[in-house]
């Protein structure tokens, strides 16, 4: 096998993947800010996998680097896991835009932009697969998370036309929508526990999914089911209600 890309690697879900993928025989690259600090975390997936793992260093919203941060890995990998995300604050968000452009380019913006290099190499290739975790909080606005759920929402709609565009090509694109889970981005917030995932649990997920070439993800499973009864909900009756 060869390389997975995993982008926001420092990340509680990220890191379940990159120990997932290297559980089943892939080798990593993982790419994040001040990528020193997932040396330990690298070398321990080494010695439990025997698998080859590189750390990378990578800005998300500095755009003009990207080109050359693909250009120089030393081996273009098979696939890549985007795992970026910054909730943000609201309440901030709507009165301080620095803070709205922060959650919609950690999201979206600063994503569609790596995510362009590399689709236009894995279609020249015609091969690999491309991943990037979106949000239930896309599904349908709400004013609790309506910035970020925007974003999230640019992110799926994204994902979707890439995912037509690069089929022909044999590249496959999947989108994940998570629901609740237990993560250091989550860990103030009350989360109910049965509808509340592990990173481990996504990360498995994650892996099935993509090796079955499964175009949306939902997990846990049951966000599929809450999900659509929310998109049905009508509009006039939906903006009165207090989620």
């Amino acid at each position: 096998m060869s390389y997975v890309l995993i982008i926001g690697a420092r990340s509680d879900i990220a890191k379940a993947t990159a120990r997932e993928y290297a559980k089943h025989g892939y080798d990593l690259y993982l790419a994040a800010r001040n990528a020193d600090e997932l040396k330990e975390f690298a070398n321990d997936i080494i010695v439990r996998s025997q698998r080859k793992v590189k750390t990378v260093e990578l800005d998300i919203l500095n755009y003009k680097s990207h080109s050359l941060f693909y250009e120089q890995l030393e081996e273009k990998p098979l696939g890549v896991i985007c795992a970026v995300g910054y909730l943000g604050d609201q309440e901030k968000s709507q009165t301080d835009f620095n803070e709205a452009q922060l959650i919609i380019n950690s999201n979206y913006t600063g994503v569609v932009s790596l995510f362009n290099i590399i689709a236009d190499d894995f279609e020249k290739r015609k091969s690999g697969f491309m991943v990037a975790i979106s949000s239930v909080a896309g599904d349908r606005g709400r004013k609790s998370n309506y910035t970020y759920g925007s974003a999230k929402a640019a992110l799926t709609a994204y994902l979707s036309g890439l995912r037509n565009r690069l089929y022909s090509s044999q590249v496959h694109v999947m989108t994940v929508n998570p629901g609740f889970v237990a993560t250091s981005m989550t860990k103030d917030m009350e989360l109910p526990e049965k509808l509340t995932a592990q990173p481990e649990e996504v990360a498995i997920d994650i892996y099935r999914a993509q090796q079955k070439n499964k175009n949306i993800l939902y997990t846990k499973w049951i966000w599929y089911w809450i999900m659509l009864i929310i998109r049905n909900i009508p509009e006039w009756k939906f903006k009165g209600m207090s989620i």
